[in-house]
Formats: C-alpha cells, structure tokens, sequence
C-alpha cells in the first residue's frame, strides 16, 4: 500500500515536469537554449569526475567537457540559421561557458594541476565583464562576444581539456601542453577583459 501510494505520489510530480520538458524540446526556437543549459547541467558531474585521480576516468572527464564546449558552437550555429537568437540566449550563453570552465579550473587548483593566481585573475576577468553586461543589459545594451574573445573561450577549453586529462598520452605530456595553452588562455582573457571595459565604458559615456 505504502509503496503504491510512493509511485503514484512520483507520478505525479514527474508527470507535469516531463510533460514540460517534451513541450520545450518540440518547440525548435527553444533548442538554442536546451544546449546552452546542458552546459551548465553538466558542470556537476564533471566536478564529481575530477575528484577521482584515474588516468581514465580524467580521460572521460575530459571528453566530457569537450562535448560541452560543442554544444557552444551548437546552440550558436541553430540561433543564427534559423533565427532563434534572443537576448535571453546572448546573456546565458556566454554564462554557462564560464561556469563551465571557471568551475573545472577552481577543481584543477584545487588538484594543484593550476596555478592559483592564473586562476584567480581569470575568474576576477570573468565576474567584472559579466558585471558589465549586466549593466549594459540595464541600460538595454546588450554585448555580445567578440571574435578575439571566442578565441580565448577555445584556448581555456583546450587549457582545461589538457589539464583534466593530465597524464601523458600518446606520447604528448598533456599537463605541459595544458600550462602552455594556460598561459595563452591568460593572455587572451586579460586583452579582451580590457576591450569589453573600454567597449562598455564609451557605450555608457556616449548616452
């Protein structure tokens, strides 16, 4: 009896939640978004993942998070072809890419894969420029990424993809070719950073 009214009590509370779900993955304008938001979703088992230290299991972990960094260009590509872009997706996509990496890069400090201070001044980059879309967004600007700023999102993915996989394969020391593109990453996050505040600066100013 008891185990009845369990089931029919998870009936009907999953029922409207995977009604919802179906009734959004049929609208196509909302598929965009679904991939944005599978970055986000997947942060947390990623985090699980890295705190095993298998040579395998850092392998999974970052084929994981390659397939994550797909759906960016996925859920962009579906937005501009069948003209599904909204300011919703212009603000969220480019969140969800730094949970994902910010998070995955806190993991790898914390597994001293990464240099803290690298880190540190990333992850401060990351939270002003996202203060100042906000801000924008306030005003009814909304900024979106730069050409030069995607580069940086792919130098941190391979960074992160290198360095969550960590030991050497195929020949290749992934933790050396993971600092080095780092580096990259660092150099790029810094310009750009520079570039969205003099952008935001002079679109403020200019009202």
């Amino acid at each position: 009896m008891a185990q009845n009214n369990f089931l029919q009590v998870t009936k009907n509370f999953l029922s409207p939640l995977l009604a919802k779900v179906v009734s959004v993955v049929r609208e196509p304008a909302n598929l965009p978004n679904l991939l944005t938001c599978s970055r986000i979703l997947i942060v947390p088992l990623i985090i699980v993942l890295l705190y095993f230290d298998n040579r395998w299991l850092n392998l999974l972990t970052a084929i994981l998070v390659v397939l994550a960094a797909i759906t960016d260009g996925l859920d962009g590509y579906f937005a501009r072809k069948y003209s599904f872009e909204s300011t919703l997706g212009k603000l969220l996509d480019p969140l969800a890419d730094k949970i994902l990496l910010l998070s995955t890069m806190v993991m790898l400090v914390h597994l001293q894969r990464a240099p803290a201070w690298i880190v540190c001044l990333i992850l401060c980059r990351e939270t002003a420029v996202t203060g100042l879309r906000a801000i924008a967004a306030e005003k009814g600007k909304v900024i979106g990424a730069s050409a030069m700023a995607k580069y940086k999102t792919i130098f941190q993915v391979v960074a992160v993809v290198a360095l969550v996989i960590h030991y050497s394969f195929l020949g290749a020391d992934a933790h050396s070719v993971g600092i080095f593109f780092l580096w990259v990453a660092f150099i790029y996050t810094m310009w750009t950073g520079y570039s969205y505040f003099k952008e935001t600066f002079a679109l403020l100013m200019s009202e």
